[in-house]
């Protein structure tokens, strides 16, 4: 990456959304621009799950506000990334479609885990190197992230759906703060959260550290009350507890560095906190400085080598876990690529990377049943946590790993242009690499028109090759019943 490059971080919590712009020099990252709005868009979830139209409206203005400035970034310059609400929302895609055309910029929706590698990538980059183990917390507004790791290393991972947004709703929703409401919060925040135990145990690490969210809040209000700035204990917590309860409401709180769009939220946020204290045996958290936007903006610098994409890392640990034949999937994905890479002239750099770990992983499911094997291979994609990966990248993969064999009439798919080229790529080489050596691609092109797929073969290549001639014939009877035709011409002498 170049020195002076600008990245963005669109991060679309439950309770805010914030956009944070950074120039990237000499390896690190310098702020250049932060904005932050309350959006609330966690308690606008009804029984249903569903977004309210409220809600939605409400993300998509200030999504419209952030594109302002978006306006002439790059699409690998910004990395936009929503968490619990929309992980949540039945109708995610609705937002998610319509905020992505708003914002210029494709939304990922990430899954748990992935979110707290992101939050540790942030908080990592902006504490001093250091062998020290870390736990590392953020209870955002439906969902608590908690991480081991060492230096840059997220060594454990773990997502619960306990917020402050969410505890609020459910035990301070007439804003009434009371020792019974405080009880029942913690009780139940210990009852998600104790699972945790059994990997987050107090001999487990060496220092906590918590990052934004409701940890943040807590320590402005307590700097702001004159006590020594990021560091939170027991004693500061039970304090905070005496002053909500003399308050009584959340109206009548008055508490120095408490910011007004935190008032609605502080009682479950810290029901949450005052729960993982006890529960993990936390004398003191420090406050963290960076976050999951600066985790999203490392990962657009990783991203930019192939030899650091977490995204590959986690590719070869599933191939390695699943007992894939590496050197079968790397020929799958060297003939896929050449043919992808004719029919496109290296366009489509972001297609082209589907496409090969989808090669590489589309034997995946072999390890459960060689029958049925692709769909037990998107099967494990669908479900599996893949670091560095958003979620509609796992499902494109699993998608292309279910259909790159079997009858395509059988599958509903989503017929675009590129898809189409993706799959029929990634079939042709599985057919040419059938005899699991490398094939002879000498003098094959593939070509895409509107609706149309050809494959020319050099001259006697099917006399020379009877077997795979006839896998690719039979490939090609095989797309009759698509939108799409797939061609392939034998070139006479």
């Amino acid at each position: 990456m170049q020195d002076g490059t600008l990245l963005a971080a669109v991060d679309l919590g439950s309770n805010s959304f914030r956009l944070e712009i950074a120039r990237y020099e000499h390896g690190q990252l310098q702020r250049i621009e932060y904005l932050k709005e309350t959006v609330r868009q966690g308690g606008g979830l009804d029984a249903e799950r569903n977004l309210s139209a409220d809600a939605l409206q409400r993300g998509w203005d200030c999504l419209a506000r952030f594109a302002e400035r978006l306006r002439d970034f790059a699409p690998a310059q910004v990395r936009a990334v929503a968490t619990q609400t929309l992980r949540e929302a039945r109708n995610r895609d609705v937002f998610i479609e319509r905020g992505s055309a708003i914002l210029g910029h494709r939304i990922e929706v990430v899954s748990g885990p992935e979110e707290a590698r992101l939050i540790y990538q942030g908080v990592s980059h902006l504490l001093p190197q250091s062998d020290e183990r870390r736990l590392v917390l953020d209870i955002g507004g439906r969902s608590t992230e908690l991480i081991l790791g060492q230096q840059y290393q997220a060594q454990e991972v773990a997502s619960f759906r306990v917020g402050s947004v969410s505890w609020s709703a459910q035990f301070f929703a007439d804003g009434q703060f009371t020792e019974r409401a405080f009880a029942r919060a913690e009780t139940a925040a210990q009852a998600q959260l104790d699972e945790a135990l059994a990997v987050y145990q107090r001999q487990r690490w060496d220092c906590a550290y918590g990052a934004s969210g409701t940890v943040g809040a807590v320590g402005e209000i307590l700097a702001a009350s004159g006590h020594a700035p990021g560091r939170i204990t027991r004693q500061h917590l039970d304090g905070l507890y005496q002053q909500l309860l003399r308050a009584g409401h959340a109206s009548r709180v008055q508490l120095p560095g408490l910011k007004e769009e935190r008032r609605a939220v502080i009682g479950g946020g810290l029901s949450v906190l005052r729960a993982l204290f006890a529960l993990l045996q936390i004398d003191t958290l420090h406050v963290a400085q960076g976050a999951l936007r600066q985790g999203a903006l490392y990962d657009l610098i990783e991203r930019d080598s192939p030899a650091t994409d977490q995204r590959r890392a986690t590719v070869s640990a599933l191939q390695q876990r699943f007992g894939v034949d590496t050197a079968q999937a790397e020929r799958v994905a060297q003939a896929a690529s050449t043919l992808f890479a004719q029919a496109t002239g290296q366009e489509q750099p972001g297609h082209a990377q589907e496409l090969t770990w989808a090669a590489q992983l589309h034997e995946v499911g072999c390890r459960i049943a060689h029958s049925g094997y692709h769909r037990h291979g998107a099967y494990i994609l669908d479900n599996t946590d893949a670091a560095g990966f958003a979620q509609h990248e796992l499902q494109r993969l699993a998608l292309l790993v279910r259909a790159h064999r079997g009858k395509l009439r059988k599958l509903e798919l989503p017929w675009s242009a590129p898809l189409a080229l993706q799959l029929a790529c990634l079939r042709l080489a599985v057919a040419l690499c059938h005899a699991r050596r490398p094939p002879e691609l000498a003098g094959l092109h593939l070509r895409q028109d509107p609706g149309h797929i050809t494959l020319r073969l050099p001259t006697d290549w099917a006399t020379r090759y009877p077997q795979s001639a006839h896998l690719l014939r039979e490939e090609s009877q095989d797309w009759q019943r698509t939108p799409w035709a797939l061609e392939v011409i034998a070139q006479s002498a």
